[in-house]
């Protein structure tokens, strides 16, 4: 089977993102004995009290971190869909492979401990959403809030994520010390905040096209598969018949959706209004 050019650029930027990430996290953040949220977090706090029993000559945290992904792959596959399950398991193998291989300093490399969560949390964030902004998953909390998000339309990812991560920190706060827990805090933060710069799936868009041609409709109902709303109007110089259409798309599906209109009507005129609150039958998608 032959891949598109799209295809491999999507899958390079998915694996570019899983080696900052995972650079950000061995390079910046472990040194400093700090920990991620969600489920890589949890699986850095199992290898830490992994290691008071065992003596381990690399660092274990990706392995963990694959072999708790394990059924959630499970239910990406059976239950979200088989390209989102792909990349998934695709993304966390090579997060696995990075931050098994790519080595741990000794010492900090950056001795400020502020500056270090900065630096780490700039580098994790830009790696997580270079990876979700090429449509991959890391995993974790990626997989379960689009799962629930899918089956109940006023799910909360964000209440998800933070119930997750109270977990976390927490856990390590009573573990070791409350100022690791602020200071992993601190990175996370930033991390997320660099994420959602580059990554923007959940805004929501509405768009109004006005076009000459019938045929535009159905090619976005047939190859994006969102609804579409017609009316038809007339230009009040030209007093010509238009047709005008409304959908509502994710950020996403702007390209996608520029094409359609441009290969169909190349003098079609199209407005995008972006950030809109939207209830009912909108299908979410990664």
């Amino acid at each position: 089977m032959k891949l598109s050019k799209e295809t491999v650029q999507r899958y390079g930027w998915i694996g570019a993102g899983a080696f900052l990430f995972s650079l950000g996290m061995n390079v910046f953040v472990i040194p400093l004995g700090l920990y991620s949220g969600g489920i890589i977090g949890i699986a850095q706090i199992l290898r830490t009290m992994l290691q008071s029993y065992v003596t381990l000559n690399f660092d274990v945290a990706g392995i963990l971190n694959f072999l708790i992904n394990i059924p959630l792959f499970i239910m990406a596959y059976r239950s979200i869909s088989r390209k989102f399950f792909i990349r998934t398991i695709y993304c966390v193998i090579l997060q696995t492979i990075f931050m098994t291989c790519i080595p741990i300093p000794q010492t900090p490399i950056i001795e400020d401990i502020l500056s270090a969560c900065l630096v780490g949390g700039i580098c994790c964030g830009v790696g997580i959403g270079l990876t979700l902004r090429a449509q991959g998953s890391g995993g974790g909390l990626d997989i379960l809030g689009f799962y629930f998000s899918m089956k109940k339309p006023g799910f909360s990812v964000g209440k998800l994520s933070i119930l997750v991560n109270i977990f976390v920190f927490s856990l390590c706060a009573y573990l070791f010390d409350i100022p690791t827990a602020i200071y992993s805090i601190l990175n996370m933060v930033c991390s997320s905040m660099i994420m959602d710069k580059i990554h923007y799936q959940n805004i929501n868009m509405t768009v109004m096209i006005f076009t000459k041609s019938a045929d535009v409709q159905q090619q976005i109902i047939h190859m994006m598969h969102r609804g579409v709303t017609y009316w038809k109007g007339a230009g009040a110089y030209t007093n010509d018949e238009t047709y005008i259409l409304v959908t509502a798309i994710s950020k996403y599906e702007v390209p996608q959706i520029k094409k359609i209109v441009k290969d169909i009507d190349p003098k079609a005129f199209m407005i995008f209004n972006e950030g809109m609150s939207i209830s009912g039958n909108f299908e979410k998608r990664l």
